[in-house]
């Protein structure tokens, strides 16, 4: 991967300037290799990774395994964008193993996302199973830990 994306991975917001300094290269260079990466769709937004937990938040985010049958046409795409569309659905991956599909999805509450599950998503044609976890607790997301210990906080000794 491109040493810019690394960059830009790991903190978006760092200059134009900061990044040319750091790959030796003019900023007006990296503004148009940005652009660039942008106009291609490499580069499809930017958002900041929130530790949720310390939010006051009313959602729930539930992991969910789908069991899909492929389409004549398409395979996998097809359903696997009809699914995406819902609103429900931040995410959705393809995936080896027992189940085909990896969905995060979000609701206000508990009885939303298993209302989505079992009223949108296992009725539709081509949906053969679901298994849904809901995450209680993020300890990392992209990458970073949510938890940052506090200078003073210590290892435990036990007797």
């Amino acid at each position: 991967m491109d040493e810019l994306l690394r960059i830009l991975q790991r903190n978006a917001l760092e200059s134009h300037e900061n990044i040319a300094r750091m790959l030796e290269l003019p900023a007006a260079e990296v503004r148009q290799r940005i652009a660039d990466y942008e106009k291609r769709g490499v580069i499809r937004g930017y958002q900041a990774i929130l530790n949720e937990d310390q939010l006051d938040l009313d959602k729930v985010t539930a992991v969910i395994e789908v069991k899909v049958t492929p389409q004549r046409e398409g395979g996998f795409d097809t359903i696997a964008e009809r699914i995406g569309r819902f609103p429900e659905v931040r995410s959705a991956y393809l995936t080896s193993g027992t189940y085909d599909l990896l969905l995060f999805v979000e609701g206000r509450t508990l009885r939303e996302v298993a209302g989505f599950v079992s009223e949108r998503l296992s009725p539709l044609e081509g949906v053969l199973s679901t298994s849904t976890h809901f995450m209680l607790k993020t300890y990392k997301r992209f990458g970073v830990f949510m938890h940052q210990p506090s200078p003073d906080e210590r290892l435990s000794v036990t007797p």
